[in-house]
């Protein structure tokens, strides 16, 4: 018998996966907006992601509906705890979306540089509140008795939560250098080659701790991973992702680059479900007792197979989208007057 609670975990994994890619080469480029020199720079900055931003976007809420309609107490229980984080995240995606288009249409340079820190400011604030979010998973969340939430917005700043903000931060902004060595030519081209590999290190250096902290103060995580074959396979393809990073960075290989900087974070996803699974909330009251996971906080069969097939018709509509974008829009950013 088919297992849909397994299907639709997988299902919602896919989508982080793709919009931790997709979105998170935009996040990295909006944060290294800040340090463009010139306007022409901050115009290849803005033409490079200015098309394919919002398509990005469709991932995050594909994949917070998925977690609505398939697990509505994780839903309900962890969107509560996370609501004042949440209104940060929004007004930060807000900014975001509306720099493009006021900086395109604004004719004074002080407004310029207004919605110029909208962008950056837009791309930093989710990028480090995504990791914040993702760490407290990890660490786990103080859901008590009836999938009720105990805490605060200060709960969710915990040291390991904000450690694993940083590496998600450091690996947007690395992400994003890399896309932008595909997207720009010249002496841009040469600085984002060069902040692609000041910021590899960084977020080298802060995996490496936060895997050490988790290991340490949440082995639980490592409980069940040590004896499952997948494991080893999904770690072997992580670290020769890192280690192609900066082989590729050095031999100017910016496509395989990118491919390597997408398979790290994918593959980082999956280690980290493979970890939780089968909890997606795992509580730190009670891990036992009050964790919510794929069976205790679902929705019905019914809902779960209805919703099954309308993914399997509107997954398939999204992929084929973003791709025909990507295709339309690849090579490099061309500066023209209908741009950004």
């Amino acid at each position: 018998m088919i297992d849909l609670n397994i299907i639709w975990f997988l299902l919602v994994g896919i989508l982080i996966i793709g919009y931790a890619i997709l979105d998170g080469f935009d996040l990295g480029v909006g944060i290294l907006h800040f340090f463009a020199k010139n306007d022409n720079e901050k115009r290849v900055n803005l033409n490079a992601v200015g098309p394919v931003w919002d398509g990005n976007e469709v991932w995050l809420l594909t994949g917070g509906g998925a977690i609505f309609a398939a697990f509505p107490v994780v839903y309900a229980t962890v969107f509560s705890g996370y609501y004042l984080a949440l209104v940060l995240l929004l007004f930060g995606l807000i900014a975001r979306a509306v720099s493009f288009e006021f900086r395109k249409h604004s004719h004074d340079d002080q407004m310029k540089k207004i919605w110029d820190m909208a962008f950056v400011f837009g791309s930093f604030l989710p990028a480090l509140l995504y990791g914040v979010a993702f760490g407290n998973i990890l660490h786990g969340i103080p859901i008590g008795e009836n999938a009720q939430y105990y805490g605060n917005f200060f709960t969710l700043l915990n040291p390991f939560s904000v450690l694993v903000g940083l590496v998600g931060l450091f690996m947007f902004i690395m992400h994003g250098a890399v896309y932008m060595t595909l997207k720009s030519g010249g002496d841009q081209q040469v600085k984002m080659f060069n902040w692609a590999k000041n910021s590899y290190f960084i977020f080298l250096i802060l995996y490496i701790l936060a895997t050490i902290y988790a290991f340490i103060g949440s082995n639980y995580l490592f409980a069940n991973s040590f004896s499952n074959p997948l494991f080893y396979i999904l770690t072997l393809v992580l670290v020769a992702s890192i280690i192609y990073i900066p082989i590729g960075l050095k031999a100017k290989k910016a496509g395989l680059t990118f491919i390597a900087s997408s398979v790290m974070i994918g593959t980082m996803i999956l280690l980290s479900a493979l970890s939780l699974f089968p909890r997606l909330a795992p509580s730190s009251i009670n891990l036992e007792k009050y964790s919510l996971t794929i069976y205790n906080a679902s929705s019905s069969q019914n809902t779960l197979m209805v919703m099954l097939i309308m993914a399997l018709i509107g997954v398939p509509i999204v992929l084929g989208y973003t791709i025909y974008v990507y295709r339309v829009f690849k090579g490099k950013v061309v500066l023209n007057d209908d741009g950004y």
